[in-house]
């Protein structure tokens, strides 16, 4: 059973924020070592953590290995409480694969309604539909400069960059903010099935006036979807 969303956003309180948590994990070499009986039960042991944790929040699984350096697989989670991604790191922690990872990236953020576009469009993670086959998460900082705009400036150009946005309908946007809870200003997720399309928007996107105000927009971590257990016995 996975919870809903927008249920979770429910149970939070009409007023609550609904928090975003992406937690990238590495593998310790000495796992390799483990016997294969030995890795077979610790990737069910942990696939039925995540089971049980998607009764009382939601969490989608993806893995990175072979794509980046410093990390192996995500976790995306998703709750009203932070307190929740917390129980759900100790708990991982306590299984037989929480004693070979070590947390390299996490980004935190917030569900909050933009001011640039129909609010009453929202964003993939909350429509409950399945996830598509690459997830690509980078944290994304604007300049002091842009804030400091007038409004309409901003509207204006911001309508430029979502013009942009909706030529690749095959890529879908999940915004959130992490002003005052982390280090950027908003986490973007964008999901899609074809990454060349995600590579085109990126290209076409660095050609709007929006661009200019841009400070930060790396790491681009490419993830793809898997189920936890697959991904653990996937690590060798």
């Amino acid at each position: 059973m996975t919870l809903s969303v927008e249920n979770e956003a429910e149970r939070a309180g009409p007023s609550s924020a609904l928090y975003l948590n992406y937690s990238f994990f590495k593998i310790d070499p000495k796992w390799r070592w483990l016997n294969d009986i030995g890795k077979e039960e610790a990737a069910k042991e942990l696939s039925a953590l995540i089971e049980v944790a998607n009764t009382k929040m939601k969490v989608r699984t993806y893995s990175s290995l072979g794509l980046r350096h410093d990390m192996d697989f995500m976790l995306w989670m998703i709750s009203g409480s932070v307190e929740k991604f917390q129980t759900l790191a100790s708990k991982i922690y306590s299984t037989v694969v929480g004693k070979y990872i070590e947390t390299t990236l996490v980004y935190l953020s917030a569900y909050r309604q933009s001011i640039y576009s129909n609010n009453s469009i929202k964003p993939r993670f909350m429509l409950d539909s399945r996830p598509m086959r690459y997830l690509v998460v980078y944290p994304f900082i604007k300049s002091r400069e842009w804030y400091l705009l007038p409004l309409d400036d901003r509207k204006m150009m911001m309508e430029e960059h979502i013009t942009v946005g909706k030529k690749f309908p095959q890529v879908q946007i999940n915004t959130s903010y992490s002003f005052g809870i982390h280090d950027q200003d908003f986490t973007l997720a964008f999901e899609t099935d074809d990454l060349m399309a995600f590579q085109d928007l990126i290209v076409q996107l660095r050609e709007t006036k929006v661009s200019r105000y841009v400070i930060k927009d790396t790491p681009m971590i490419v993830c793809v979807h898997k189920p936890i257990d697959i991904i653990i016995r996937s690590l060798g």
